[in-house]
């Protein structure tokens, strides 16, 4: 079987999610093609270099629909042969597209892809493409959907993660990415987004807030505690799913659950040939992938039974990875991963996360797959791994190995 290698990895600012968001002015197609255009750049290829652009986004409706991929494409300056495919895994299309491709490249099909994905949540809200497993009764009860917010609060609940814990992370991911950025961790992937007279527009991650502390997330009322308690009474719903419970805890809220951004991200990966033609050395050999589905109303445990089935299909053990990235959707998500395999917080997220710098759903699996590959060069670490939970109940994951 054919290696796949990461050659190269870049993303943009996460901008606020917001009609005062510095990138709400600028579409997923436009964010996509700088993407495409840097990597493209970057590589030096030219013509018909790479067999597909897979990319990733989690609301396909209205502009970020109809197959954005190859929207992006003809909107960049790649070959009009290189076509385009647009996947959706919810939170983790953009670490899917690059599973995907490097599948693709061991399978034999193809020696080089592009793979990431785009969010842009300011301009196509989340939930405005009317999902079913929310939207459809007969769907809804036999599932026992409850909103996200409330699975996270089921979590905390479920393993005993109170809202101090919760708060306290959140404060921590706040201080580590400041620090990374006044470090320059970022600089080697970040891109400057442009508008189309080439002025840039956003050059750094702007939805954080290094001056959280413990007191100014205590002042916070929980966000979900109103839809679970009174209207429409979400927490009936999922104690009749787990009636052990007798009361949902709820610890979430705005500083300490991941924030609504806008962002793009992408990664280039290719067999040996494919570096050897265009004169790349790659940085990181893609070892695994995995993917699987779990409870749909607890919803947000997948990584670690992703965790689990990678490290079984790899033949490899919890203790062989050097570092992790685990998407901050919400603090239980990664509090109840570190419980669960015991990892060390000093290798994990160690330069913040979704909390501090914002969850672009359909980027964010590219941003981490890339975030983690810098740091363990930056670091000198051999081996990572880059896990994200999933809405309606999955999990994905990949390891890579630096070469």
């Amino acid at each position: 079987m054919t290696d796949a290698y990461i050659y190269d990895a870049v993303r943009t600012p996460r901008g606020k999610g917001r009609p005062d968001g510095s990138l709400h002015e600028v579409t997923a197609v436009h964010l996509s093609a700088t993407v495409l255009d840097a990597l493209k750049a970057r590589a030096g290829f030219e013509g018909h270099a790479v067999e597909d652009v897979i990319w990733g986004n989690a609301t396909q409706v209205m502009e970020q629909g109809g197959c954005l991929a190859r929207t992006a494409v003809l909107a960049s300056g790649l070959d009009e042969r290189i076509p385009g495919l647009s996947i959706n895994r919810f939170c983790a299309s953009g670490m899917e597209a690059v599973n995907l491709a490097a599948n693709q490249i061991r399978a034999g099909a193809g020696d080089g892809y592009i793979a990431g994905g785009v969010e842009c949540m300011s301009r196509v809200p989340m939930g405005s493409d009317g999902a079913a497993i929310a939207v459809d009764p007969s769907v809804a009860m036999e599932t026992y959907f409850v909103p996200q917010g409330i699975s996270a609060d089921i979590i905390a609940t479920e393993y005993g993660i109170s809202r101090d814990d919760a708060d306290a992370f959140a404060v921590e991911s706040q201080r580590r990415a400041a620090a990374a950025w006044e470090d320059g961790r970022f600089d080697r992937a970040m891109l400057t987004v442009r508008d189309v007279n080439g002025l840039p527009i956003l050059a750094r991650d702007e939805y954080m807030r290094p001056g959280t502390d413990m007191q100014s997330l205590g002042a916070l009322n929980p966000a979900f505690q109103a839809i679970g308690e009174v209207m429409p009474g979400f927490d009936k719903v999922a104690l009749m799913k787990y009636p052990h419970l007798e009361r949902i805890n709820h610890i979430h809220h705005a500083g300490n659950s991941s924030g609504i951004v806008d962002g793009a991200a992408g990664v280039l990966v290719g067999s040996e040939v494919f570096g050897k033609k265009w004169g790349l050395t790659p940085r990181a050999r893609i070892r695994a992938t995995a993917k699987i589905g779990t409870d749909p109303t607890i919803m947000l445990t997948g990584p670690v039974p992703a965790t689990e089935k990678i490290l079984a299909d790899s033949g490899m053990m919890i203790d062989d990875i050097d570092l992790f990235e685990v998407n901050e959707a919400f603090s239980s998500v990664v509090l109840r991963y570190m419980q669960a395999f015991d990892v060390d917080h000093a290798k994990l997220n160690v330069n913040g996360g979704a909390i501090a710098m914002g969850h672009p759903l359909g980027a964010s699996g590219a941003i981490i797959i890339g975030t983690l590959l810098d740091e363990m060069e930056r670091s000198d670490r051999e081996t990572g791994l880059a896990t994200l939970c999933v809405a309606s109940g999955m999990g994905a994951a990949t390891i890579i190995e630096r070469v």
